[in-house]
Order: structure tokens, then C-alpha cells, then sequence
């Protein structure tokens, strides 16, 4: 088997991680975020899990990947099907999992070459309204 080394250095990558920021590449974000190799949505609107509509999905669909890969924050939550159908009827796959997985999902996908974007919420104690 034959190994090829990468080259990660005009795409965007996530550095690093932590349950309240992202770094990707050299630049550092705390509120929540779309990546994809060339682009970064850095307002995505969305604060909370619970702040997720419809029209969020719709806006990444507008953008065509062939994956989103949303992180939910510190933990693993479904979003409610009827929200994902602008994605679904794009035939656009989503796959959900907590942001630091989706993080480094992105990353070993975004190397191989697909067109994967990841939509990370990035919530603050203050954002998060008590169980």
C-alpha cells in the first residue's frame, strides 16, 4: 500500500477545538460556524441547539455539498426531521454528532477531497437555557 501525504494547505482545517471555540486554520471562533475547504460562514444564525429551524437547513442546502455534518455542541441531539427536508430533498446527506466528532470528521473528510461542509454550534453557559 502506497501512501500520498496531503495537501491540506489551501483548504480550510479545523486546528483545534474545545466545547467553546474552534480554530480553524489560524483564525478563532466563538460562536457558531459553517466550514467548508474554501469557505466560513461565521454568523451562522443559529446559538443554541434549540434556536435550529428550518431555514438553517435551507441555507446550507443553497450551498450544495454532498454532506453537511452538524455539531450539535457538547452533546449528541437529533434535529427534528421536518427541519432537515430542505437538505433531503436536495438529496444533500447530513450526518449529526456533538461538535468536537464533527470536527474532526470534517477534517478527515475535507482532506479526502469531498465536498463536506460542517455546521458547528458553539453554545455558552449563558446561551443555554436550563433542562
Amino acid at each position: 500500500m502506497k501512501f500520498h501525504l496531503a495537501d491540506t494547505s489551501r483548504i480550510n482545517i479545523i486546528r483545534s477545538y474545545t466545547d467553546h471555540e474552534v480554530i480553524v486554520n489560524d483564525r478563532r471562533y466563538v460562536a457558531s460556524l459553517v466550514v467548508s475547504a474554501n469557505s466560513i460562514i461565521d454568523d451562522w444564525t443559529p446559538r443554541r441547539f434549540d434556536d435550529l429551524c428550518e431555514a438553517d437547513f435551507v441555507e446550507l442546502g443553497a450551498l450544495e455539498p454532498e454532506l453537511v455534518i452538524l455539531g450539535t455542541g457538547t452533546r449528541l441531539r437529533f434535529p427534528d426531521p421536518r427541519l432537515t427536508l430542505g437538505l433531503s430533498s436536495k438529496r444533500i446527506g447530513i450526518e449529526v454528532m456533538d461538535s468536537r466528532a464533527a470536527c474532526r470528521t470534517y477534517n478527515i473528510l475535507v482532506a479526502e477531497g469531498r465536498h463536506v461542509m460542517a455546521a458547528i454550534l458553539i453554545e455558552h453557559p449563558e446561551d443555554t437555557a436550563p433542562d
